[in-house]
């Protein structure tokens, strides 16, 4: 009888995944990038404008994918030590708002700190528990519903990416973060010159929709990653980095053109386990090692997304997250 993977174990077991195929690195790069080129050419030249929206709309799904492929790299899952791919991603990561200082520093942190219930905010979205809710002030407490509400989150081409990620990054350190500002100035320049020079319909369909869509997606398949039913949160004394990956982290159940799109970030609890296993070699993991398949899941469907987005509060005594209505406090 086989025996069960757990601890430092189950991240070994993970180790033969975490090599790429950098032929296969390359080629998904590329095409991504042509067919996102592609698209944005089928918002302009078109034979019909239904044609042009839906070309915009895939558009932003496909620069949610490309996001997804930067993030491998920052993590040297894929095209490591490429100067090539290096410059590839940097621009990409001024284009995304989410240049590679703090993207990187940020993102590295969350991976150390998943579901630390203390900790865990930094780089994710706010969590609090039931009693810190109790004794905060009102503004905090604003502060706090704000940041988790639904149109928060659907405008996190704002609230996650222009005001989060750069704004605010360069705000607390300039030197360390100056090419925030650097996308900033360039973001809104080329916004502003795309809108002069060729007009508010070509504004519309290849920055405005594709943004929004590849902000909002973006910043919800972040917190839903970390914020469903059935996830843990822990203190210092009880994590692990195996357990957070499990416990955790989601996975999320895609159709095949939305695992295309999102670049397998829904198998998170695998890529949290090990984050050097390119994209392309997550369902492969999961597939080979029977301890992977037990992942706590959620979905893209509207009930299950609603389920998500409800979750408020950490309840140490249920030992789970819940809505604000379940809290007598609250209700």
């Amino acid at each position: 009888m086989s025996s069960t993977l757990t601890g430092k174990a189950l991240i070994l077991a993970t180790k033969p995944f975490a090599k790429e195929v950098r032929w296969k690195s390359w080629l998904y790069t590329i095409s991504t990038l042509v067919i996102l080129l592609a698209l944005f050419a089928g918002t302009i030249w078109n034979i019909h404008w239904s044609l042009k929206i839906l070309c915009s709309i895939l558009a932003g799904l496909t620069v949610g994918r490309m996001f997804v492929i930067y993030h491998d790299h920052q993590h040297h899952a894929i095209l490591d030590k490429s100067i090539p791919a290096k410059i590839i991603m940097n621009i990409f990561g001024l284009y995304m708002l989410a240049p590679t200082s703090i993207w990187k520093r940020s993102h590295d942190y969350h991976h150390k700190h998943n579901s630390r219930i203390n900790t865990a905010d930094i780089g994710s979205f706010p969590i609090m528990r039931v009693d810190e809710y109790q004794a905060a002030s009102a503004s905090e407490k604003r502060q706090y519903l704000f940041a988790r509400h639904p149109i928060t989150i659907a405008f996190g081409y704002f609230s996650m990416f222009f005001f989060g990620m750069c704004y605010n990054s360069f705000r607390s350190s300039p030197s360390r973060h100056f090419d925030s500002l650097v996308a900033m100035i360039l973001h809104v320049a080329a916004g502003i010159c795309i809108y002069i020079f060729a007009g508010w319909m070509t504004f519309l369909l290849t920055w405005s929709i594709p943004f929004f869509i590849a902000g909002g997606f973006g910043a919800y398949l972040f917190y839903a990653q970390h914020n469903f039913p059935g996830v843990t949160f822990t203190n210092k004394e009880g994590w692990t980095y195996e357990g957070a990956a499990m416990e955790s982290s989601s996975y999320m159940r895609m159709n095949f053109l939305m695992r295309w799109f999102t670049a397998n970030i829904g198998y998170h609890h695998v890529h949290h386990l090990n984050s050097r296993i390119p994209f392309y070699r997550l369902p492969e993991a999961m597939h080979a090692i029977p301890e992977l398949q037990k992942a706590k899941e959620t979905s893209l469907h509207p009930r299950e997304i609603w389920r998500c987005l409800r979750l408020k509060f950490w309840d140490e005594k249920q030992n789970r997250m819940i809505e604000k209505n379940e809290h007598p406090d609250f209700a």
